[in-house]
């Protein structure tokens, strides 16, 4: 993936502390395939981009949630994806409305919850991934599966949003399909990866693969293959950071900020570029045929990491 990606550092708050940016080269060039899976109703023009907010570790009512909900809302995305934890602390039917619903109704399809939803159009706009907060021991994963209506089995997904392909897994260690490198799930997505057309390929998971976290760190049974199996970025929750590496010439992603307590970080480990702790926030991604912008902003919606990816359907 090193060779077919050009990543530019527009901006970034490491950089400004006077650490080196990453660039890489490549070129891509398939064509989309706008009738592949699962794939929201919304009409998207190849040459505007699909403004896509990614949250996590969100679900817990109160303040921050609720100031990273309106700094998502003020970009007025299509879509919403999240990396779990979306709803504390033991994904109880009686805390999930509160937890989402009453943030994030406008986008949920069919919304069956007591908060007002006036711009509701009416079709689904949030994708979660489940976390390990999303499951409970009397009922498992049965509020959260009750609750959205979502691809396939719903615990884990593909979903197309505008020139994006989105693989949403579960790496709950209760998931019955496995999450370990070898399971049913890691062929389910290798599968989908090899047959997808689209221009780019975007996993999301709750638990990270790669993070320096003081709290939990990386999660070795989360480090599948993706780059070789064709994926171009990795969206994680898990840890309450912020975090952007490069590891096997592809961007990994640790996206924990969305309202939970904020974690403390560990030293940085290999591939880590960008850091971030001070606040919560959401990660804005601005989605072309052959460009992925990428911003996380903090709740003063200041850009903490900013950059690009290049190629994807590079005609």
């Amino acid at each position: 993936m090193m060779d077919r990606i050009k990543i530019i550092v527009l901006f970034s708050l490491a950089a400004l502390l006077g650490q080196p940016s990453r660039l890489l080269t490549a070129q891509r060039a398939q064509p989309y395939a706008p009738t592949q899976g699962y794939r929201a109703f919304l009409p998207i023009a190849l040459n505007q981009p699909t403004r896509i907010a990614v949250i996590g570790d969100f679900g817990l009512a109160g303040a921050p949630a609720a100031a990273v909900a309106n700094l998502v809302i003020s970009w007025q995305p299509q879509y919403i994806v999240t990396t779990g934890d979306n709803n504390y602390y033991t994904g109880l039917a009686s805390t999930i409305d509160q937890n989402i619903g009453q943030y994030y109704a406008d986008f949920i399809h069919p919304y069956f919850g007591s908060y007002p939803a006036p711009h509701n159009p009416g079709f689904n706009r949030f994708f979660p991934a489940i976390g390990n907060h999303d499951w409970n021991s009397a009922d498992g994963y049965a509020a959260h599966l009750n609750y959205f209506t979502l691809p396939g089995h719903e615990r884990y997904y593909d979903v197309l949003l505008g020139p994006v392909h989105w693989f949403i897994l579960n790496s709950d260690s209760h998931e019955p399909d496995g999450i370990t490198p070898t399971s049913a799930q890691a062929q389910w997505l290798q599968n989908k990866l090899a047959a997808s057309t689209a221009c780019w390929q975007i996993v999301v998971l709750h638990h990270a693969p790669y993070s320096s976290s003081a709290v939990h760190g990386s999660t070795p049974a989360t480090q599948w293959p993706y780059a070789t199996w064709g994926v171009d970025v990795v969206i994680a929750g898990h840890d309450h950071t912020y975090e952007r590496l490069s590891r096997d010439g592809i961007v990994y992603l640790v996206n924990g900020i969305g309202g939970a307590p904020l974690y403390a970080f560990g030293l940085p480990i290999a591939g880590s570029v960008v850091r971030y702790n001070a606040d919560y926030g959401a990660l804005r991604i601005d989605a072309t045929a052959s460009c992925l912008r990428f911003d996380l902003l903090n709740t003063a919606s200041v850009a903490v990491d900013s950059f690009e990816l290049t190629g994807g359907c590079a005609w």
